[in-house]
């Protein structure tokens, strides 16, 4: 039986298999063929978008869609643009006007820098082999990051324009990627540049938003109609741990419940959980707790073991060793227990 008929799959990202198959098109392309009016006045684009954004889920069983212009992305890339001049895109909104070369926390300015992009076959089965963009800089600071050389240094890489990253993305789907992924460091910063990408680009492609899940409400609301699966990290079950290992000093739990709640709504989701040393009781239990609570199969959950000190880690005590098969296995058997049954299961061979 192929991956994609699972059926945990098939009940959490049904809806990405088809547009993967290029049996439906991708969210992107559909908000291409609702027309929309672009005024110069910041409210009236949001009353606009929000009347608009209404019609979307009766166009999600539809197969042939027509272009127009100007469109529903369009807008939203119109709105990400002013968005930038008082940085709001992620829920610590600093403020910053970036189109002036201002800078706020995650010091990513108004170009877009790619580490790498290449065909990743290390994701989930589901994704791979997926077309894989890793934007430099982020807008948390995970003390124990294995991507810190990319997250950690907004400057490293090179710049990539709206049309290189289409361009990129039509000729890897092309030659048999699977989706768009974009992660890094974190696409938040590059909102704008993403919804000015997609604009241009062509093919009908899932997008995968693989995210800290950050996001202030209103970039969640500018991402309604142009991810098709989030692919979300839920790492703390608390707020103190959130400031203590990733400097977030925001309201974590608040923040990943409402986006979590406000994501099940417009797209799939993936759930990845790290599993931490000495922190399945704090974080653990109650992120697994949660998502069973809330939103149950609609959701699958891969539960990561995979876990071993870098960046920072080894100055704190409690992440300086990787998990014990224990610990992960305290943490499924938990996840089992308080209903989650759409579950990845890592292999044993990550442990101390």
């Amino acid at each position: 039986m192929s991956v994609f008929e699972e059926r945990g799959i098939q009940k959490a990202l049904g809806r990405y298999v088809e547009v993967m198959r290029d049996e439906k098109p991708a969210r992107f392309m559909l908000c291409k063929s609702i027309p929309a009016k672009i005024s110069e006045n910041y409210a009236e684009c949001w009353e606009e978008h929000n009347k608009l954004i209404k019609k979307l889920p009766q166009l999600l069983k539809k197969s042939g869609i027509a272009e127009v212009h100007p469109n529903l992305l369009e807008l939203k890339q119109r709105i990400a643009e002013r968005m930038l001049e008082r940085c709001e895109f992620c829920e610590r909104a600093c403020g910053a006007n970036r189109k002036k070369g201002e800078v706020g926390w995650c010091r990513v300015g108004c170009e877009s820098r790619v580490s790498s992009a290449f065909e990743h076959i290390g994701e989930e089965p589901e994704l791979v082999p997926s077309g894989t963009i890793f934007f430099s800089g982020c807008n948390m600071s995970c003390q124990y990051c294995q991507n810190w050389e990319i997250s950690q240094y907004p400057q490293s890489g090179s710049v990539w324009t709206p049309q290189k990253i289409a361009e990129w993305a039509e000729h890897h789907r092309k030659f048999g990627v699977r989706n768009l992924n974009l992660v890094g460091g974190e696409p938040t910063p590059n909102l704008h540049n993403i919804l000015a990408a997609l604009n241009e680009c062509e093919a009908n492609i899932p997008v995968i938003w693989n995210s800290n899940m950050i996001m202030s409400e209103k970039t969640m609301m500018l991402l309604n109609g142009v991810v098709d699966v989030y692919l979300a990290d839920f790492k703390y079950g608390n707020d103190e741990c959130a400031k203590r290992l990733s400097l977030f000093q925001d309201g974590y739990w608040k923040t990943l419940t409402r986006n979590s709640l406000l994501a099940v709504e417009h797209a799939e989701i993936l759930y990845r959980h790290l599993v931490l040393p000495n922190h399945t009781e704090c974080c653990s239990k109650p992120v697994l707790s949660w998502i069973a609570k809330n939103l149950g199969d609609r959701v699958r959950v891969n539960i990561m073991s995979q876990y071993h000190p870098d960046y920072r880690a080894m100055q704190i005590e409690e992440l300086s060793r990787r998990i014990t098969r224990e610990e992960y296995a305290e943490v499924v058997e938990h996840a089992k227990k308080v209903g989650l049954w759409n579950l990845e299961i890592q292999g044993l061979h990550f442990f101390e």
